[in-house]
């Protein structure tokens, strides 16, 4: 083992990783329908997914935001539905290993999470179709644990514009606006990864709460429409928000962008979704990788990316958001959770301070949900639960 290594082990038990993104939850809704008999994290799962609670531990994670994705081609109450259901396999995983997993709400849920060696489990919902154009939904999924929600996934929804669609509003409409306000009031961090730079602006214009962006790198570094322009990661020091760094290759290597649009049209010519990890999948990806070798991330391109918002944007308001268990692909060496040590090596090796590492994987992103819950604390002094409609506010 490198010093840096074992330094980064031993920084890593005194200040563990808050990963913002991993998609453990969709993985299993499509290799096992929840059955948790047969896919039990508790046993290396290696080859089948990129999680396990052994390999968490051997990561240095102590606390994950589970993702509570559903595809954005539900809608309706049928998106609803499926948002409960990830919910539910998120709270049965933490009931199946009280040892190792703690549902978390609070900042403070947190703290204490890691002070009885659990690792503190929250969850945030991957896009706004999840409430079907309802602030009520939105306010019983954050009755059920969900601490932030992405205001899109890869299309449009009907009041805010994603990056990878056409865009429609330009940003938010008026209702896209009020969901921004009702996020702040009930304390729900306001996600922007996935949405347009229009709409990261005009969300940040609107809120009165820190941001965050769940899993989202620098567009400096790698122009893709998926990650952060530099105009607004300068705003997150006024706003206080947070920006989680990913390892999805195709959003942090140039190289890739075009090799995995190509793997994508490979996947919808075998009939199957681009976003599929299953093992039948992977035997499509991993044929069509052997006949055309993938250009390769590594944990230097990740710390390219960390380098660069540090510098726009500050180290207070930099973390980790991997997306582990949503990706076919990973960098060397960040093959899967076992792999932040290498990582903050990585970081260590270019004279990142201890301090600066302990706000990167623990602190900010404490610090970042304590202050949505001060702030929402304030406003619920001021204003009730919002009623409006989209009817009401867009016509």
């Amino acid at each position: 083992m490198t010093t840096s290594l074992a330094q980064a082990r031993e920084l890593l038990a005194a200040h563990p990783v808050v990963d913002g993104h991993n998609d453990l939850p969709w993985a299993l809704r499509q290799q096992v329908r929840y059955d948790l008999d047969r896919c039990d994290i508790a046993a290396d799962q290696r080859g089948r997914l990129h999680t396990d609670i052994p390999r968490l531990r051997a990561g240095g994670v102590g606390g994950q935001f589970w993702s509570v994705y559903v595809r954005a081609d539900m809608s309706g109450d049928t998106a609803v539905s499926a948002t409960l259901e990830q919910i539910d396999v998120v709270r049965r995983l933490a009931e199946r290993h009280p040892d190792d997993l703690r549902l978390a709400y609070t900042a403070d849920d947190m703290e204490a999470a890691r002070a009885d060696g659990r690792i503190a489990s929250l969850m945030g919902a991957e896009g706004g179709h999840s409430i079907n154009c309802s602030l009520a939904t939105l306010r019983a999924l954050y009755r059920l644990g969900v601490r932030y929600m992405t205001l899109t996934h890869n299309d449009n929804v009907p009041w805010a514009d994603s990056a990878t669609d056409e865009p429609r509003a330009n940003g938010l409409t008026r209702f896209g606006e009020e969901v921004v306000r009702e996020m702040n009031r009930i304390g729900m961090l306001v996600d922007l990864s996935h949405v347009s730079a229009d709409t990261m602006r005009n969300a940040l214009r609107v809120t009165e709460a820190p941001v965050v962006f769940s899993h989202s790198s620098a567009r400096a570094v790698c122009d893709h429409v998926r990650n952060i322009p530099d105009d607004v990661l300068e705003l997150l020091p006024g706003n206080g928000g947070l920006a989680m760094a990913t390892f999805v290759p195709k959003f942090i290597l140039p190289e890739a962008v075009a090799w995995t649009r190509n793997a994508e049209e490979n996947m919808r010519a075998h009939g199957l979704h681009p976003l599929d990890t299953t093992p039948a999948a992977m035997k499509v990806h991993s044929a069509y990788e052997s006949a055309n070798p993938r250009p390769v991330a590594t944990a230097a391109t990740v710390a390219d990316h960390l380098d660069h918002m540090r510098e726009v944007a500050g180290v207070d308001h930099i973390g980790i958001g991997g997306d582990f268990d949503g990706t076919a692909f990973t960098p060397a060496g960040l093959d899967d959770v076992a792999g932040y040590p290498n990582l903050i090596a990585e970081l260590l090796d270019r004279r990142w301070s201890t301090t600066d590492l302990a706000k990167l994987t623990w602190q900010n992103a404490v610090r970042t949900l304590r202050a949505a819950e001060d702030v929402a604390r304030e406003l619920q002094t001021r204003r009730g639960p919002s009623i409006a409609t989209i009817e009401d506010l867009d016509g």
